[in-house]
């Protein structure tokens, strides 16, 4: 029966159509629209900085969760009289002598491999606080503003004049026993100004938003507001800075462990430190604790980098 909700000619292009391909035309299922998050995720997934860093993301979180699965070797037992400064034997792929003998007898694969779980916990524990923290007082001065947002902003522009360097080895300085609690709150302490400004320029941006002018007009309480209706639309460039502040907050860690100011026990900065005192006679001992922190730095860069690509809709 025909349709008589079409014209004339819209019903004889049909009926021309129909008889090109000698039947009905195939029902068209409209197109899902997809959500930014859904977008960020099809473009990661073709990205190849996202693929090389989250597989040596991988491997490094593998190695901080089992170091016992790369190297059986004591990390902090030496043996002077028979390992002293012995050089590497490269063709012993994974024994403890592989990256050779630091100046205390001391396996130096061993230590690269026990490194890793101080450095990537320090710069975890570190992007949490500072994520928590900042985006908090972010959230909070954004919404409210007037009086609550100047005090909150010039709180964060003092903390922000603080040189960050400086100021983290001047807390650790106080402390003889610096666990990674220590160092994660010392940095923690003065490392949250940028998430807090990135925070409070979002929020102010998405609070003139219609869903939230209508949440505000239902009556919402201002708990549900902020993070049922701001917070899931504001993590994005939060996110983005997150991820590459971790990667900074790795390298801080062992630059404050090579001023003898970081933490007391294994870490690639201790053995930076130690190194340099050898770089004449065993350039390994440095060498590849250096090597290990660049490459963990560049990937967390790296993946930060695809992260704010993916998630910024100028960058498509």
């Amino acid at each position: 029966m025909p349709d008589v909700t079409k014209t004339v000619p819209e019903a004889a292009a049909e009926e021309a159509a129909v008889a090109a391909v000698g039947g009905p035309l195939p029902e068209t299922k409209p197109e899902k629209s997809r959500s930014l998050w859904g977008d960020a995720w099809a473009d990661l997934r073709r990205s190849w900085i996202f693929i090389v860093s989250s597989v040596l993301i991988l491997i490094l979180l593998l190695i901080t969760f089992f170091p016992g699965w790369f190297s059986s070797a004591d990390p902090v037992l030496g043996d002077l009289s028979e390992h002293y400064l012995q050089k590497p034997r490269l063709g012993d792929v994974g024994a403890a002598d592989w990256l050779g003998y630091d100046q205390q007898g001391r396996s130096v694969f061993a230590r690269v491999i026990y490194g890793t779980r101080a450095s990537v916990a320090v710069g975890f524990g570190t992007t949490i606080v500072v994520t928590l923290i900042g985006g908090l007082v972010g959230m909070i001065a954004g919404y409210f503003g007037g009086l609550v947002d100047a005090i909150l902003s010039r709180l964060t522009d003092v903390f922000f004049g603080i040189p960050f360097l400086l100021g983290t080895m001047v807390v650790l300085n106080s402390f003889t026993d610096r666990t990674p609690w220590v160092v994660i709150g010392a940095l923690g302490f003065f490392g949250w100004t940028q998430i807090a400004r990135v925070m409070r320029g979002a929020v102010i941006t998405t609070k003139q938003a219609d869903y939230v002018q209508a949440a505000k007009a239902l009556g919402a309480s201002t708990p549900r507001i902020l993070f049922r209706h701001i917070l899931p639309n504001t993590l994005a460039p939060v996110i983005v800075v997150a991820t590459i502040s971790l990667g900074v907050y790795i390298g801080a860690e062992a630059t404050l462990s090579f001023l003898g100011l970081g933490l007391n026990g294994v870490s690639w900065g201790n053995d930076i430190s130690d190194g340099g005192a050898q770089i004449r006679v065993a350039q390994w001992i440095m060498l590849y604790p250096s090597i290990m922190l660049s490459i963990t730095v560049l990937a967390f860069i790296m993946l930060g980098e695809a992260v704010r690509n993916a998630l910024d809709p100028k960058m498509r």
